[in-house]
């Protein structure tokens, strides 16, 4: 009896494993894409080396779950299509709108994923897990950095700075949601 259950819990933790890293990994990507997006406007003014910089970094995360997603078997979202078109047009329609917009998008895209990280680094109780905890913590700071950067940019001297953020936070709760699940 004792057996069954552990392997019920086991079975549990891996679905739950399986979910960090297919959102991560979408997570990962569409702030790629968000920052392509902002790029492609922005790239060729004095804001481009920054939106650069950060792009990078996202792009260091996504090549760490794209390898967690082959080691552990993981499936990816089957909303990828939706990502990459959807990531694209959030960071260019907020660059569209001028440098404090992207800036403010990435604060509230930043603050999402760090209130996200901060879930999944709580629920990894098992010491099998300091592997995936450190790499959650390392890329969290990563994440609060950005967050900061775009806050001293400018990000809340947009118009409608409160009106965006919660806007960009809901879409972005809501796509954490349905990566992890399809």
């Amino acid at each position: 009896m004792k057996k069954n259950k552990q392997r019920s819990n086991k079975a549990k933790t891996n679905v739950l494993i399986d979910r960090m890293i297919r959102v991560n990994q979408a997570g990962e990507y569409g702030a790629k894409r968000i920052y392509e997006g902002q790029l492609s406007i922005l790239g060729d003014t004095t804001d481009g080396p920054v939106l650069q910089e950060m792009k990078e970094h996202e792009q260091v995360h996504l090549d760490a779950f794209n390898k967690l997603m082959i080691d552990k078997r993981v499936r990816p979202t089957a909303l990828f299509p939706i990502w990459h078109i959807a990531g694209f047009a959030l960071g260019a329609s907020t660059a569209r709108l001028g440098k404090n917009a992207a800036m403010a998008c990435t604060v509230a895209v930043e603050e999402v994923i760090e209130e996200h990280y901060e879930k999944q680094i709580a629920s990894l109780g098992a010491k099998e897990y300091d592997e995936l905890r450190e790499t959650l913590e390392k890329f969290k700071l990563d994440e609060v950095n950005h967050k900061e950067i775009a806050l001293s940019e400018g990000a809340k001297e947009t118009p409608g700075y409160q009106l965006l953020t919660r806007a960009i936070k809901k879409g972005s709760r809501l796509a954490i949601w349905l990566s992890e699940r399809i």
